[in-house]
């Protein structure tokens, strides 16, 4: 056997969900080699099952390596002592060898005892309050000179996803992407599980990009607003522009948006909009004075959902309400997804990236885009559970729309 030598415990439903072989793949995958000490079974569907195995490499760095990638497929190292700590060398700054956290639940140990990770989202740093016995993920912006910074890999405890035992399209392992899928069934199941996340209060998050305008589909998404199905939406400057385009003018990009057909003088119908906006001082403002009558953003004003612009330095403008501090994006972007139950992100690739990596593995999530690299890259940036359909923004804003009014509840 290779020299370095560590032990690892999986407890769970680790079969079903296939976390067991994955372990086993990523072991291979990185050289490592693996001995299994004792396996349990579980025998009824409601009975947990338990794996415990020695895993080999050639060097710590491979080992460390390999620990790293087993902790996010819910391996526990097999040691008696708590989380281990560093001090952050400044302000920004962590250790060298701090824990970069996932989107799934995680613990660490203090004192003995499991305590949950608060504000779960991937690729953060993990910080300890021993005075409070408390831990909580960070980003690194966020961190201070001398916070109690997670290093290593001991103490720490990451709890894989199970996969749902009912037929769903939200079934754990099931979010791949396909151009094939019956897209009415499917619309039909995300729209069943809006209604059911309506219900029970739960909040609904809507990521768009200005293609949502350009097909024709902003009557659709306003209806949704207007209907009480959407509490957050995340998007551009471009959208926002487009749908006030199209709301004063009757245009987007300078095409009508009934005939289809260029208007003359056309392609400065956004600039003007901007400045209609810019001089009313707001989005809120222009309905206030009856400058938006209709479109997304006036829905959206009178449903006062909660919405962030973010701004890029292509932004024509931009509008008042875009907010240009990236840092303060983040901020705007991570106090408002806490508490979504289900995100749908159609046709915008950055910022429907930069939403899924701030969501938490349980939220269940849609991505809709008529390129089947951008659902693909979704996945491939961590938003694992994401699930791909690939259409057009049109197709299935007025498929869910109508859905969504002519099912009872």
């Amino acid at each position: 056997m290779k020299p370095i030598i560590e032990e690892i415990t999986l407890e769970g439903h680790i079969i079903d969900s296939w976390s067991l072989p994955r372990v086993w793949d990523r072991i291979m995958d990185h050289g490592g080699e693996f001995e299994l000490v004792e396996i349990r079974v579980g025998k009824q569907k409601e009975e947990t099952s338990f794996a415990h195995m020695k895993i080999f490499t050639d060097t710590v760095a491979e080992m460390d390596a390999l620990l790293e990638a087993l902790t996010e497929l819910g391996a526990v190292v097999v040691s008696p002592g708590d989380v281990k700590t560093e001090a952050a060398p400044r302000d920004g700054a962590l250790p060298d060898d701090f824990y970069s956290s996932t989107n799934l639940p995680t613990q660490v140990r203090l004192g003995g005892r499991w305590v949950d990770a608060a504000n779960t989202e991937m690729d953060l740093a993990i910080v300890i309050d021993r005075a409070q016995n408390t831990a909580a993920m960070i980003p690194m912006t966020d961190v201070k000179q001398g916070d109690a910074v997670v290093v290593g890999h001991d103490g720490i405890r990451v709890q894989p996803l199970e996969r749902s035992r009912d037929k769903e399209i939200f079934s754990f392992m099931n979010a791949d992407v396909s151009s094939e899928r019956p897209k009415r069934l499917v619309i039909a199941q995300v729209a069943r599980e809006m209604r059911a996340t309506r219900a029970r209060g739960g909040k609904i998050l809507f990521v768009g990009g200005p293609a949502i305008v350009h097909s024709g589909a902003a009557p659709y998404l306003a209806r949704l607003i207007r209907a009480g199905y959407i509490q957050v939406l995340f998007s551009g400057n471009a959208l926002a522009v487009h749908d006030c385009e199209a709301a004063i003018f009757g245009t987007s990009l300078g095409v009508a948006l009934r005939t289809g057909q260029p208007v003359e003088g056309g392609h400065r119908h956004h600039m003007r909009a901007i400045n209609m906006i810019r001089r009313a001082g707001s989005l809120r403002q222009a309905v206030a004075q009856g400058i938006l009558k209709s479109g997304i953003m006036y829905e959206a004003v009178n449903a006062q959902i909660e919405m962030t612009l973010a701004g890029s330095v292509r932004d024509d403008g931009p509008l008042p309400d875009v907010v240009t501090d990236m840092m303060a994006v983040q901020k705007q972007m991570r106090a408002a997804v806490r508490g979504v139950e289900l995100a749908l992100m159609v046709s915008t690739m950055l910022h429907s990236i930069a939403t899924g990596n701030m969501l938490p593995a349980w939220v269940k999530t849609v991505a809709v885009d008529i390129n089947p690299a951008v659902v693909t890259k979704l996945a491939d940036r961590g938003t694992f559970q994401a699930l791909g359909l690939v259409t057009d923004a049109e197709l299935f804003l007025r498929e869910l729309a109508e859905e969504l009014e002519t099912k009872t509840e």
